[in-house]
């Protein structure tokens, strides 16, 4: 229909996954510290940067796809960004802190929850620009 020809071809799909993926990494952050005096937990995290990046740097589009002729090519682009989720995963880290309960360390989980609120915030005004631009387009170019 109009919103899938209009809106698909614009960042919001994305941005919108990536919203998910902020609220996802803040639960994840809050069971962090819930657990901060738990023993034997280990912390887990949100992975999904990278693949949003490269992603965003298509500009949103659909990726090209190859066909590989010899064993040894290069696959094209193979990562389709409509699929893009966030894995919740345990670092690889094996530290324990000086208390020797678990790896979780309040001061980086503050600092993950201002980064994720940052993050949180350009997203959601990325998709305001974006209707902001096409309410503009829609009504002439116009103020509105």
């Amino acid at each position: 229909m109009v919103e899938d020809f209009l809106f698909d071809k614009t960042k919001i799909p994305l941005l919108h996954k990536a919203l998910g993926v902020y609220s996802q990494r803040q639960k994840v952050i809050a069971g962090n510290i819930a657990n901060i005096a738990t023993p034997g937990y280990k912390r887990h995290d949100v992975e999904f940067e990278t693949h949003f990046n490269d992603a965003l740097t298509l500009g949103g589009a659909t990726p090209l796809a190859g066909v590989s002729t010899q064993p040894m090519h290069m696959a094209i682009n193979g990562s389709d960004p409509n699929q893009l989720q966030g894995h919740v995963v345990e670092p690889a880290e094996t530290e324990k802190l000086a208390s020797g309960v678990n790896n979780v360390d309040i001061d980086r989980e503050m600092s993950e929850i201002a980064q994720n609120q940052i993050r949180f915030k350009y997203a959601s005004r990325l998709i305001a620009q974006t209707f902001t631009q096409m309410r503009r387009a829609i009504s002439g170019g116009g103020s509105s």
